[in-house]
């Protein structure tokens, strides 16, 4: 049996269990498969990252740091984009597939024994992704890792991630998303992302609405940990862009650093790298010792931040970002007005149906009006996709102009006909993005030819 069919074997098994969205959040569960398993939550010391946009970006520079130091790393992010192994990271790189299998293989029977009383007490079996945790935590103490990366996946509170304490607790911003499970306020969902904040830790914050601030200041009281917030003690103090992204001084906790180069676009990218600072010098010195400048400099040189604004093709240069929530968009937005200088963009869309499609919609009229005039309304394979034609609908509804708006249910109809209308543009200077879900996204990188993440 081959490597490759024994991850996706695991992954068929994983896809089998009870998704989380439909049942009672938990954390039982998650403690009791530790205890079986000896512990692995506490086998390393832990960055845990939470927030609405910007917490893979951000826990990407985080490890890219943390290896420039000479440490080695777990990252733990998610979704993948065209693999399940890209979610737990190991030094940067994907798992290996042996070492994926191998580990399932030695904990299986253990979460067998989990199961089987969940089943007792008439509880739904484990699920996919507190599956995945439980891997990643036994993959990253199996290594050992010196420091594990852990980005929650839903909330904070009773997020599978939070059976382990972070050193540093790390939130980017907040804002509203999932707020059918939880919250319809930037507080309420505050409260909920709170909950990595561990008595012994250390909170770097982003700049946050004053709402959310508030619980998460509160919160840190509460525990007795030292608080950071980006405006506050840490932030950009300037930024300019440069070919293939932007050059950088971020005023950190305890040093100034200047001259960083940071390939990747955007206000919000820049400010993810002051947030991953902060945290690198809270986890390294306690928020008071200076890091090397250059050390520094080599880690944010490297980083990559797959299906964040990523330029996939030039000539007409097509972008994918998987701004998923109305932030999202207007966040790239304006970094793609300041990064790129197209005199048209033609935006291929796809939506899936737990997002609020109407706000989506709203915020991309209103943030890319100016340089975006035609839509293509498309749909990924997954079954959570609303149907493209629904989608189009809704955008006319919204005023894009039934003129302005086409419609592809094939995912690479769509891109056909946005390249088509971009290169309509006798300046050479049109460009597509692709946008909307993350599964548009990793459909649209794959059959673009960037298969790895």
């Amino acid at each position: 049996m081959s490597d490759e069919f024994s991850v996706e074997s695991v992954y068929a098994e994983l896809l089998g269990r009870a998704p989380e969205n439909k049942m009672e959040p938990r954390l039982a569960p998650l403690y009791r498969a530790m205890d079986v398993l000896g512990e692995p939550n506490k086998a390393f010391p832990i960055i845990h990252i939470t927030g609405t946009n910007g917490k893979t970006s951000t826990a990407r520079m985080i490890e890219a740091g943390l290896r420039a130091h000479g440490l080695s790393t777990g990252r733990y992010t998610s979704p993948h984009l065209s693999k399940v192994t890209e979610r737990i990271s190991i030094d940067g790189e994907p798992v290996s597939d042996e070492t994926f299998v191998r580990i399932w293989d030695e904990i299986h029977p253990y979460l067998g024994i989990v199961d089987k009383e969940l089943e007792a007490e008439g509880q739904p079996r484990l699920t996919y992704f507190e599956c995945l945790t439980i891997l990643a935590f036994a993959i990253f103490a199996d290594q050992p890792v010196n420091v594990a990366v852990m980005e929650v996946g839903l909330g904070g509170i009773t997020d599978a991630t939070n059976v382990g304490d972070g050193q540093v607790s790390v939130i980017t911003p907040i804002s509203l998303d999932h707020t059918d499970l939880l919250g319809d306020t930037t507080e309420d969902i505050a409260y909920e992302k709170a909950g990595i904040i561990k008595p012994g830790g250390f909170l770097i914050s982003a700049a946050q609405p004053v709402d959310a601030a508030q619980v998460l200041l509160e919160k840190a009281r509460e525990v007795g940990v030292p608080f950071r917030f980006e405006g506050v003690e840490f932030g950009v103090e300037s930024r300019t862009v440069a070919v293939g992204g932007q050059v950088l001084t971020i005023q950190g906790l305890a040093g100034r650093y200047e001259d960083l180069m940071l390939p990747l676009h955007g206000a919000h990218q820049a400010e993810n790298a002051a947030v991953a600072v902060a945290a690198l010098e809270a986890f390294l010195g306690g928020g008071e010792k200076e890091l090397d400048a250059d050390v520094l400099r080599e880690a944010f040189g490297n980083v990559t931040s797959p299906g964040r604004l990523e330029v996939v093709r030039t000539a007409p240069t097509i972008i994918v970002d998987a701004a998923h929530n109305p932030d999202g968009i207007r966040v790239s937005a304006e970094a793609i007005e300041e990064a790129f200088s197209f005199s048209k963009l033609v935006v291929v869309i796809g939506i899936l149906k737990e997002k609020n499609a109407e706000e989506i919609l709203r915020q991309l009229k209103e943030s890319l009006g100016g340089l975006a005039e035609e839509f293509c309304f498309t749909q990924s394979n997954s079954p959570r996709a609303i149907p493209a034609a629904q989608l189009a609908d809704l955008a006319v509804d919204l005023g894009f102009g039934a003129d302005n708006v086409h419609i592809a249910e094939k995912l690479d109809d769509a891109i056909e006909w946005a390249v088509e209308r971009a290169e309509a543009n006798d300046d050479l200077a049109g460009g597509v993005l692709v946008t909307g879900s993350i599964t548009v996204v990793a459909e649209a990188r794959m059959l673009l030819g960037k298969t790895g993440a």
